[in-house]
């Protein structure tokens, strides 16, 4: 069927269900047409939608005299996106006119038909993976899920799985945090007891929490998992990016975690998701048949386990040797004869030194505390001087003037000083947010009640604003409470102060004689 007859069908198929009655949105929902072509439809007699097809067909497109370039372009490079061709002809032409991607995707296409010019995606030739032998291989990824709470919130979760390539034997665990290489080091350690066993080969994609660089294909690890690789008796094997049929196995149970487990499930907390992901792996992942083995993981398990090497508790090794360097006047460090910068306020005088360690091509510098100060990247050459324009702040002195200020408010302007700095010292990243939310609270509550949550929270070592806050809520709550159990209804007397039985006695009466000597006088 021709383009032209087709939209003359669905001109007539408008028209038809506007008779019977249906509205423009239902019409636009079953014939999915936008609702304003659907308008326009009704709005237009047959003859003049008759010619409004034939003007679309003669109408001169306006990237015409682009068709020679866009034909070469397409010739040679088959698979080209509209979007691309379209910066190669604003590239390549300065006056290209002002037109919308969706004209330059058109004329594209109108390009490939009557060229002949189909996209051609190159697809990658590759065979079924052979059935590897029992304790041969394993295969680990990562997924991450966002689940509700019971109070409607999202969360998100992260989790690693693992499976054994033969028998298909499952193990999936869930944290809260993104993975680094140490929480991926925990998770292989808890597989691995799960499992009752290590395989010889672990395959993985080129995750930057295993590798720091492809180089090549000589593959750089990052410390922690170089470290705790050379520690255990399996190989690691790194597939190709974009290419998830090396690892295929467990890219299914990714999958299946998320439809099967997941879905639809209630977050609590992490410790209980864990617990409910064992019944889950227990009842369901390794006890179903497996739809291509048609054996169930648990007792393929039961042979594979006899294939496995035995699994020893992994005892980190020490952290690598620091180096220690002198801090310049100018809080900067010189390292192999380039300067690196230090946050303002490094140097503390003469003999000031800071522990240097370098992880890849990154300089990761410590006071002498152990706190981290700062990361650089390392730099080719001599002479350089490498600074990060945040160091130029001066962040204590901000922080301190800030404490200075909310201590004047508080009722014990001394020991609110010395509460504040241990707030500083247990949450240094977050203390001026945490010094507003004490700001807010206490501008808005009576002095007494910030007095004696402040004696609460110093009593209990407790350093959050965010439980100050809710401290001083429940003082104000009991007190409400106290007041309603504590108040009396006092009935109000209009007679100033008489008693009630006053108000039911005869008054007084004046007698007539009085008044009629009064009118006799006058």
């Amino acid at each position: 069927m021709n383009v032209y007859l087709a939209k003359l069908m669905m001109y007539h198929e408008v028209h038809r269900m506007s008779r019977e009655g249906y509205s423009t949105s239902r019409i636009s929902q079953y014939l999915v047409l936008n609702r304003r072509t659907v308008a326009r439809y009704l709005s237009m007699s047959e003859q003049e939608y008759e010619a409004f097809l034939i003007e679309q067909v003669d109408r001169k497109k306006v990237l015409l005299p682009y068709e020679n370039f866009t034909k070469d372009r397409l010739e040679r490079y088959q698979d080209t996106s509209a979007a691309q061709m379209h910066d190669w002809l604003k590239e390549c032409y300065p006056d290209f006119p002002q037109v919308s991607q969706k004209t330059v995707f058109n004329f594209v296409h109108w390009v490939r038909d009557k060229y002949n010019l189909p996209r051609i995606k190159p697809e990658r030739q590759y065979h079924p993976v052979e059935e590897c032998a029992y304790g041969k291989q394993a295969q680990v990824d990562f997924g991450e899920y966002n689940m509700r709470t019971s109070a409607g919130k999202r969360v998100k979760v992260f989790f690693f799985t693992f499976v054994l390539s033969r028998s298909r034997y499952k193990f999936v665990w869930f944290t809260d945090q993104c993975f680094t290489a140490e929480v991926a080091v925990k998770a292989h350690e808890l597989a691995f007891d799960y499992m009752q066993g290590v395989p010889d080969e672990i395959v993985y994609d080129q995750d930057k929490v295993f590798i720091v660089s492809e180089n090549a294909g000589e593959i750089i690890l990052t410390n922690v998992f170089r470290s705790y690789t050379s520690s255990k008796p399996f190989t690691v094997h790194f597939c190709r990016k974009s290419d998830p049929e090396s690892k295929g196995k467990v890219e299914n149970v990714v999958k299946y975690v998320k439809q099967n487990f997941l879905y639809n499930r209630t977050f609590y907390n992490i410790e209980t998701l864990n617990d409910e992901a064992m019944g889950w792996l227990g009842r369901t992942a390794n006890m179903l048949p497996h739809a291509f083995t048609q054996n169930a993981p648990y007792s393929e398990w039961i042979i594979e386990q006899d294939f496995l090497k035995p699994h020893l508790a992994h005892v980190p090794k020490a952290a690598p040797l620091a180096s220690v360097y002198t801090v310049r006047k100018d809080n900067s460090i010189s390292y192999k004869s380039n300067l690196y910068s230090l946050p303002l306020g490094s140097y503390k005088g003469r003999g000031t030194v800071v522990s240097v360690y370098t992880e890849a091509d990154i300089l990761i510098i410590f006071d002498q505390s152990g706190t981290e100060l700062c990361r650089h990247k390392i730099v080719a050459g001599k002479g350089l001087k490498v600074f990060n324009t945040d160091h130029k702040r001066d962040k204590s002195s901000a922080i301190n003037e800030m404490i200075d200020q909310l201590a004047i408010l508080l009722p014990d302007p001394v020991q609110g000083k010395n509460w504040l700095n241990l707030i500083k010292t247990d949450k240094p990243r977050y203390i001026r947010d945490q010094l507003i939310i004490i700001r807010d609270t206490i501008q808005s509550t009576e002095t007494i009640l910030v007095q004696k949550a402040m004696d609460y929270c110093v009593e209990n070592k407790i350093t959050s604003a965010i439980d100050f806050k809710a401290i001083i809520a429940h003082y104000l709550q009991t007190e409400r409470q106290n007041e309603a159990e504590g108040a009396r209804i006092v009935s109000l007397n209009p007679l100033n102060g008489k008693l009630i039985e006053d108000a039911f006695k005869e008054p007084e009466k004046s007698s007539i004689n009085d008044y009629q000597s009064i009118f006799n006088n006058n």
